[in-house]
């Protein structure tokens, strides 16, 4: 059974101040704050697909710092859909420094089963510069309580933000492994109209990044979190209309993870010294070996290395088997 998201946007609500890289409406789409009804209203949609296998996601704005009426009146319009056994959980995202141990027990009670910390850096400095509000420390301390409590934990990381720079992004990465997540997001920052990015960005004080650098970069932070068993659930914005509009420069792209998996399998071959190989693959893979217009392949060839490409459907997606020598044997 397929799994999804009934994801249900409150933008800005609860934030206690507006990040450098905000512009939540551009991003959700959203511009008003949802009702108990439209929970209803969305779950009772959702759940016309009897093939798919549901958690409700309260995503957009920091769920446990809006007000708690409010937070309230929404759990209790998706509780009775996780009692039924209609839906299989409650996911939410909210702020690492609005967690404490009174909050983790009012989500417990609702059916709440998954929390995702917006944590974006695990650097004092960056994350005072984008206006963050939080601390690393409050990062690691929200982590632990939720893990206590046992809900699943989700960190959300950002790269390229002001005044990071790649070793910076990649020592995010290793700190946040460390916090042992279910799951991580990762987010390339994107520069929107009406942000302090976009100031910084006029000014001259900030550069945003390329899709090549935000390629390469995120081409070494996937498979850190790979290889220790961390389940990646979103590389990149999703694609939407609002943010081509409004986006001024950043590392957006509406195919960024497969652009990010073909530089990894690419990287793979460079560990080896040129020469003659074959390479093993599954064939809904082969795409992403061989690069958008044959990309790949041209830097291979250029490089020495000639590689013939095996089909082999027993291998898992993004999985690539290299042996020396052209033949199969």
């Amino acid at each position: 059974m397929k799994k999804g998201n009934i994801s249900v946007f409150v933008p800005h609500i609860g934030c206690p101040r507006k990040c450098s890289f905000c512009n939540q409406n551009t991003i959700t789409g959203s511009c008003s704050a949802p009702a108990p009804d439209d929970v209803k209203a969305a779950v009772e949609t959702a759940l016309l697909r009897a093939d798919y296998e549901y958690e409700i996601a309260f995503f957009g704005g920091s769920f446990t710092a809006i007000d708690r009426s409010y937070m309230l009146s929404l759990l209790e319009a998706a509780k009775p859909y996780v009692e039924s056994g209609k839906i299989k959980g409650i996911r939410c995202s909210t702020r690492p420094d609005a967690i404490d141990d009174e909050i983790l027990s009012v989500l417990k009670a609702y059916g709440v089963t998954a929390i995702e910390l917006g944590a974006q850096s695990m650097n004092d400095s960056v994350l005072s510069a984008n206006l963050r509000g939080h601390t690393a420390d409050d990062v690691r301390n929200a982590a632990r309580l939720i893990k206590e409590y046992g809900f699943e934990l989700g960190l959300q990381m950002m790269t390229d933000l002001y005044l990071s720079a790649p070793e910076t992004d990649l020592e995010s990465a290793k700190e946040i492994i460390k916090l042992n997540p279910d799951t991580v997001r990762i987010y390339p920052t994107v520069t929107l109209r009406n942000t302090y990015l976009e100031k910084l960005m006029l000014e001259g004080k900030y550069t945003p990044s390329t899709i090549e650098s935000t390629v390469s970069l995120c081409a070494q932070l996937v498979p850190m979190f790979n290889d220790k068993g961390i389940r990646i659930i979103r590389l990149g914005l999703h694609a939407s209309d609002d943010v081509k509009k409004n986006m001024l420069g950043g590392g957006y792209h509406e195919s960024l993870g497969e652009m990010v998996w073909s530089r990894i399998l690419l990287n793979q071959i460079l560990e080896n010294p040129p020469g003659e190989y074959t390479a093993y693959i599954n064939e809904k893979t082969v795409s992403k070996l061989k690069g958008n217009k044959k990309s790949n392949i041209t830097a291979l060839e250029n490089a020495g290395y000639n590689i013939k490409i095996i089909y082999n459907n027993s291998l898992s997606a993004n999985e690539l088997r290299l042996k020396n020598g052209i033949k199969n044997t």
